[in-house]
């Protein structure tokens, strides 16, 4: 198989590290690669925050719900929307100032997963091991705070990266006919398609080697999702500028 491949096929959340460093010039060419991602006209709106103090990450573990992995991890990023630059650039440029579109939310967001996977994926390439924390989005004014965040940037997501010392399995994902739609969308196969991927994540929770359990990927997926609606959230990213118009 095309190595590249293979490596995506495998990735795991990765929340136990040794206590070995990540180089600086290491971090800097795994950002490298997040940059080589596609951007949105080019507008590169994104940028990292690496959370160094060690009080700041215990703040950002505990608004995140106590994941110690933030404090324990080799590097913690925070990954950013910022439509700050661009800002700037409009005022430079004697163009008008962002005015909280929604167009330019969604580009901002998007360019900041993507530079974040081909971050990650770079750092699995080199033997590392790293899990995203969306977990911050629960107090993102704590971590706006704590990162001095400006206007026009939020905090999308964490990125803890280290080296592993765990070897958790890989889950099972959803078959491609499941997802795959062709010429346009289908309704009508979800509940049997459904049901038979509840049966195979039902079998792949039960028969884990650790942290076995009774359930599902539908009961996991009702209490993950109804269970962070983070309703702030919009207030949260309002104040900052997003999503006006």
């Amino acid at each position: 198989m095309n190595p590249v491949i293979e490596k995506m096929k495998q990735h795991r959340s990765i929340r136990k590290y040794t206590d070995k460093p990540i180089s600086e010039m290491m971090l800097k060419s795994l950002i490298e690669c997040g940059q080589a991602a596609a951007s949105s006209s080019f507008i590169q709106a994104y940028s990292i925050v690496q959370v160094i103090d060690s009080d700041s990450r215990s703040t950002i573990a505990k608004a995140a719900g106590g994941q110690s992995w933030i404090k324990d991890a080799a590097a913690f990023l925070v990954i950013c929307a910022d439509l700050n630059r661009i800002d700037h650039c409009c005022r430079i440029t004697n163009a008008t100032s962002l005015e909280g579109y929604t167009e330019h939310f969604i580009a901002a967001t998007v360019d900041a997963a993507l530079m974040a996977q081909n971050l990650l994926l770079a750092a699995e390439s080199e033997g590392l091991g790293g899990v995203f924390i969306g977990g911050i989005r629960n107090a993102p004014d704590v971590i706006a705070d704590v990162l001095k965040l400006p206007e026009l940037v939020y905090p999308v997501f964490g990125l803890c990266l280290g080296w592993p010392d765990h070897d958790p399995e890989t889950k099972p994902r959803m078959p491609v006919e499941m997802i795959l739609h062709q010429d346009q969308y289908r309704s009508d196969n979800i509940p049997s398609n459904v049901d038979e991927y509840d049966s195979l994540m039902a079998n792949y929770y039960a028969s884990r080697l650790k942290n076995q359990r009774m359930s599902n990927w539908s009961i996991q997926t009702c209490e993950a999702i109804q269970g962070k609606k983070r309703e702030h959230m919009l207030g949260f990213l309002q104040q900052r500028g997003f999503l006006k118009r």
